[in-house]
């Protein structure tokens, strides 16, 4: 194995502590040509899509990639922003509110960088320019509240594939899941009722989680009982009839059995019983993207008004509102623990850092 090379150091140098989110990923324009690159390294993961490579890589180049990148490119291009991506504008939005969170705390050493898994910014080209500047500690934030292989999972596995070939290694925590963080649950709750107070409440509220394989729960992996007690938690926060809120799962793909029931089936039935009224909130989404904003709020919607439901009425997501950030201020102050730095421990660390300089000088060092 061959070590990079690692980035130049100066003796001396005030360490800092990084805090990386890293969320699922978005092609860099709403194109053929960008879907079939984006999608290429997305479906390609192991983790996504488990068959076997051999099988997997025919189907993925030989059918896949020729006709879906054209009809998600006019998916995507339904929900693109002048600013670019709704996911990648919302992510750099939560980054940039907790590095001032972060400052306002009085933590002036934390440096805070978003990533995607697939797509850019890579997870890879984030570690690496937080490691240049200096960062020797390094949280991982994956932005996904329920654990889930294809989703967390693989966001560890890029981490560690960056870190095997780094000969300085940083010190290194990663989150799992923050799906029952009382912090995020508010911001959740607060996210719901601030949307009724303006709108009114539903018959129904429906909480769509993203699917995955039934045999990924078979195997062990505990995403659906995650998300199950997310919602209980959440309905729990809410003065609404718990037996009119209903969990489901949605963004199946191929023709395995996924999580039921699915989001698309309950709409449509929820619509033939021609309710009057049906929210539907994402919960398992910490930012609007595709998967909300056209799936949800587009083809969902058009799917109950075509089968006779009278309102549909789509919430936001937590994006970058502010008890969102507070909660995730609070879930990476936990697990920074103590990492954090405070004021005089700042000082004395500028002081011990100038004496190492000064001592490594003497002994030769250029700089």
């Amino acid at each position: 194995m061959r070590l990079s090379k690692e980035p130049p150091y100066a003796h001396g140098t005030l360490l800092k502590t990084g805090v990386l989110l890293v969320n699922l990923g978005t092609p860099d324009a709403p194109t053929k040509k960008a879907l079939r690159r984006y999608l290429g390294e997305f479906l390609w993961d192991a983790r996504v899509v488990e068959i076997p490579r051999v099988i997997w890589w025919f189907i993925l180049n030989g059918i896949i990639l020729n006709v879906r990148p054209k009809a998600s490119a006019e998916k995507y291009a339904t929900v693109w922003t002048e600013s670019g991506s709704p996911l990648r504008v919302f992510t750099h939005a939560q980054e940039k509110m907790l590095r001032e969170s972060f400052k306002t705390s009085g933590y002036k050493n934390i440096r805070v960088e978003s990533a995607m898994r697939y797509g850019s910014p890579s997870v890879s080209s984030k570690l690496e320019e937080m490691r240049a500047d200096g960062c020797d500690k390094i949280l991982v934030v994956p932005m996904y509240p329920q654990y889930n292989s294809s989703t967390t999972g693989s966001v560890y596995d890029a981490v560690f594939a960056y870190l095997s070939k780094v000969r300085n290694q940083p010190g290194l925590r990663l989150i799992k899941h923050f799906h029952d963080d009382s912090g995020y649950i508010d911001a959740l709750a607060e996210r719901v009722t601030s949307y009724w107070d303006k709108h009114g409440k539903p018959d129904k509220l429906v909480l769509s989680f993203h699917g995955v394989p039934k045999f990924s729960l078979l195997k062990g992996d505990p995403y659906h009982c995650e998300c199950y007690k997310t919602s209980r938690l959440l309905s729990e926060k809410l003065d609404f009839d718990a037996s009119s809120i209903i969990t489901t799962f949605q963004s199946r793909f191929g023709r395995a059995e996924w999580l039921k029931p699915y989001t698309i089936d309950t709409i449509r039935d929820l619509g033939i019983e021609k309710t009057r009224r049906i929210d539907v909130f994402c919960p398992g989404f910490v930012a609007d993207c595709l998967e909300t904003l056209e799936e949800i709020d587009a083809e969902n919607r058009e799917e109950f008004e075509k089968h006779g439901g009278q309102e549909f009425h789509f919430i936001p997501c937590l994006n970058d509102s502010a008890k969102w950030i507070d909660a995730l201020t609070n879930i990476c102050t936990k697990e920074l623990g103590h990492w954090l730095n405070d004021h005089e421990a700042q000082t004395a660390q500028e002081k011990e850092s100038k004496i190492s300089r000064s001592e490594a000088l003497n002994l030769g060092a250029s700089n």
